[in-house]
């Protein structure tokens, strides 16, 4: 291969590699069984958050049920827009709540499912930022003792299981790598420490949902499936890619959500699957790719043998209820006739997936995050199915917004404005990594599929790509503690700022 070849396969593959498996693997076998059916997931289909637990709507110990009534957890400063409703409790949810009640704010986080998510595959954080807003938070400790110790290395191999080309370990971890069940317990669990100025914890709604929100002079009025109805002076959106927030305050899902030409399907293999996922692989063919892996950390858990990952090609989206579990088996089964490999064995174990993750890489583009009182998170505003680096995001993307809150406290317009204008180019780079995710995972031609490989063999090309890659998750800073900000956790408060931007208001 070219140098110039090396260069130009390096920089179209880049956002595919270190956005595609090194998220893919990770953050898309993630967002999938740890999140169940993406968020509308039932209840026989939510893992408990703690071993053992009842999700009943009468705990009283801080854990998920607690203030089945709709009490409101009291306290906090005086003042307008003080009241917070956040919709979701997966990542971006407990990391804004967390930073709310250091601003004196009163969130309530509603939440889908009965329990905090089970699963347990992994997500990771890269570069700076990342790792500067866990670190002002006090986590960042915490999540290494619970890391899973990196990624891991993974080779693609032919029908007969030869090695064609090897991922190395460093494209898969990132910095630090966690599995997205451990990351969301800590968040919740850390959002629930009182703060040191005495301003209260969130207050959680499980097992609830929103059904309308409609706006009044002076709030925005929220009616739920199960809590009596109540105002909030400001609602937050981060329930993910399919959110319910974005739905009933924007407008239908398909006017923002735009269907990237793949789907995604991930699940966990039966103890019947052997040596099926004894060794990280993935096998290629036009316009699919299936792979099988473990997770090392997961290892002790009982009947555990690994995991399925699986990407492939269509043009129309496919018309099903994201809730249908048998259908979703059918059109898997269906894209994979007549594959190679070991593939009939590994799609055989769909018929004991209880948990299956299935969808569409897409990406979420709404030309504003906010709509009066209410505004967007995370999935919900700037998501990408696979490779658009959201974990990071959703963890940057609440810091600024509650930060940009406490700044107008009484100007909740301005304050989503700036967040937007600061956070917006950030992740719009972030989110192109989306864009060649699918291309990457599963080449629609076998010269595409030789050239990736030829691409991962070549060292020139790998270093590249992790170099890209790297720039992409540091291309936004954290500014300094502003004067007079209160002092908050390590630094404090921080502006993002993206670079070539400038703050306030466009």
């Amino acid at each position: 291969m070219s140098r110039r070849m090396t260069h130009d396969l390096a920089h179209g593959l880049a956002y595919g590699l270190t956005h595609g498996l090194a998220h893919g693997l990770t953050r898309g076998l993630a967002h999938g069984l740890t999140r169940g059916l993406t968020h509308e997931t039932t209840r026989a289909q939510v893992v408990k958050a703690e071993a053992g637990a009842e999700a009943r709507p009468d705990r009283a110990d801080g854990v998920p049920g607690d203030r089945p009534e709709g009490r409101s957890a009291g306290g906090g400063g005086s003042g307008r827009n003080r009241t917070v409703l956040i919709s979701g409790a997966s990542v971006a949810g407990p990391a804004l709540a967390y930073w709310l009640c250091r601003h004196g704010y009163r969130p309530t986080v509603v939440e889908v499912a009965p329990a905090l998510r089970g699963g347990g595959f992994a997500v990771d954080f890269r570069g700076a930022a990342h790792l500067t807003v866990l670190e002002r938070m006090g986590l960042l400790d915490e999540i290494g003792r619970h890391g899973t110790g990196g990624g891991s290395a993974m080779s693609f191999i032919d029908g007969q299981g030869r090695q064609l080309a090897t991922l190395p370990p460093e494209f898969t971890g990132g910095d630090l790598e966690i599995l997205r069940s451990d990351l969301s317990r800590i968040l919740y669990h850390h959002s629930l420490t009182p703060a040191a100025d005495g301003h209260p914890a969130p207050e959680y709604l499980f097992d609830d949902t929103l059904t309308s929100l409609t706006p009044t002079p002076d709030g925005v009025h929220a009616t739920f499936a199960r809590t009596p109805s109540r105002t909030f002076d400001l609602v937050i959106g981060a329930d993910g890619l399919h959110s319910t927030v974005r739905r009933l305050a924007f407008g239908p899902e398909s006017d923002f959500v735009s269907h990237l030409g793949y789907y995604v399907a991930a699940w966990d293999l039966p103890e019947s699957a052997g040596d099926l996922a004894a060794a990280p692989v993935g096998y290629s063919e036009p316009g699919r790719t299936a792979t099988v892996g473990r997770t090392p950390r997961r290892s002790a858990e009982p009947g555990y043998v690994g995991e399925a990952f699986c990407v492939f090609a269509s043009a129309e989206e496919l018309t099903h209820d994201r809730r249908d579990l048998p259908a979703h088996k059918k059109a898997i089964a269906r894209a994979y006739e007549g594959a190679g490999w070991r593939t009939p064995e590994l799609i055989d174990t769909l018929r004991a997936a209880d948990e299956l993750y299935f969808d569409s890489i897409s990406r979420v583009d709404v030309p504003c995050w906010s709509t009066g009182r209410t505004a967007l998170l995370g999935d919900a505003a700037y998501g990408a199915t696979l490779g658009g680096m959201g974990t990071g995001s959703a963890i940057i993307g609440a810091y600024v917004l509650a930060a940009e809150l406490a700044a107008s406290p009484d100007d909740h317009t301005a304050a989503f404005a700036r967040y937007e204008h600061r956070l917006r180019p950030y992740v719009t780079q972030c989110q192109e990594g989306g864009r060649g995710t699918g291309a990457f995972l599963a080449p629609t031609t076998q010269e595409a599929i030789d050239a990736r490989n030829a691409a991962l063999n070549d060292p020139a090309t790998r270093t590249a790509m992790l170099q890209q890659g790297h720039d992409l998750s540091t291309a936004i800073t954290l500014d300094d503690q502003p004067p007079g900000e209160p002092a908050l956790h390590a630094t404090g408060t921080a502006i993002a700022t993206a670079p070539g931007t400038a703050p306030g208001t466009e």
